[in-house]
């Protein structure tokens, strides 16, 4: 029917407070997604389907997102037309008010289109603290490294060990679905920068704030973090880099030490990119939508 839509959306959040970005089993009631949030408030706009979302990236417990994205159908009742992107936006937002959920756009897009299968890329940034007097707004944001320095010069030669075509098994969970996922992953980024530092005017000094970027077609199951505690490790002189290409070599999990692990609250899902003519309609499918009042971009 013309009034059914499918729509690709992205939105962003603060991950301390949600289970991850999936759905939560449906006996566990103390703690919800990011994901039962964004669907609760879908069915307060009252459609005739029951509603799901497909999530493009999922995000652990505690991980945090500027861009993640997700696609769903939607169909209103009583033979309304489907709802103009800035109109949908808007009215998830007012649903979302009291989480620290927020949909940034919204695109139509063909009924085929797929928000986890059709990524080109997605992009996880994660950020390191090197001081002592992180301001308390920060310290869900970042891995607080107190009183340490690292040798990022070293850090970046061991960068270099990921980027390109490997297989990464011993940088996966160990609890993770193993059988289903191919392990072998193209890194296009790996990348060490410096940033501005949290500014403690009390104490007259700047706080170092360091960002590894990360940048590939897909990952798996705490890849990011693995990696990311690996550079670190190297960055404090307990790892060396022939250790880490051993690590690398063994391609299995259990070569990884558990506890290297650096922690989810540094971590961000910052991009998640899509072809362009992707997200456009086919030319029969917007002819068939009648207007609304409100222009689609």
């Amino acid at each position: 029917m013309y009034n059914r839509a499918r729509y690709l959306i992205f939105f962003q959040y603060i991950g301390t407070k949600y289970s991850g970005a999936a759905k939560v089993p449906p006996l566990q009631t103390w703690v919800k997604g990011v994901q039962d949030h964004i669907e609760d408030a879908l069915q307060r706009l009252r459609p005739l389907n029951p509603v799901s979302l497909y999530i493009s990236s999922r995000t652990d417990s505690g991980v945090h997102a500027l861009s993640n994205s997700a696609h769903f159908d939607f169909q209103r009742k009583n033979d309304k037309p489907p709802f103009t992107e800035d109109i949908l936006v808007e009215a998830l937002n007012f649903h979302l008010r009291t989480e620290q959920i927020s949909v940034t756009r919204a695109h139509r897009v063909p009924d085929d289109f797929n928000a986890r299968f059709r990524a080109l890329s997605r992009t996880y940034v994660y950020r390191i603290a090197l001081g002592s007097q992180v301001p308390l707004v920060e310290r869900d944001m970042c891995w607080n490294l107190r009183h340490t320095e690292l040798d990022v010069g070293a850090m970046s030669e061991a960068a270099a060990v990921f980027v390109g075509t490997h297989d990464f098994s011993s940088f996966r969970a160990m609890n993770s679905d193993a059988a289903f996922k191919n392990p072998v992953k193209t890194l296009d980024v790996v990348r060490i920068e410096p940033r501005r530092g949290f500014i403690c005017e009390h104490f007259h000094r700047d706080v170092p704030l360091w960002e590894l970027t990360f940048q590939s077609k897909s990952f798996l199951y705490k890849q990011v973090r693995r990696m990311t505690g690996a550079l670190v490790a190297v960055g404090q002189g307990r790892l060396t880099l022939t250790k880490l290409k051993e690590i690398m070599e063994a391609r299995d999990s259990l070569a990884y030490p558990s506890t290297m692990t650096a922690p989810p609250q540094g971590l961000f899902l910052t991009r998640v990119n899509y072809s362009e003519s992707d997200l456009l309609l086919s030319p029969q499918t917007s002819a068939s939508t009648p207007s609304t009042g409100v222009s689609d971009e």
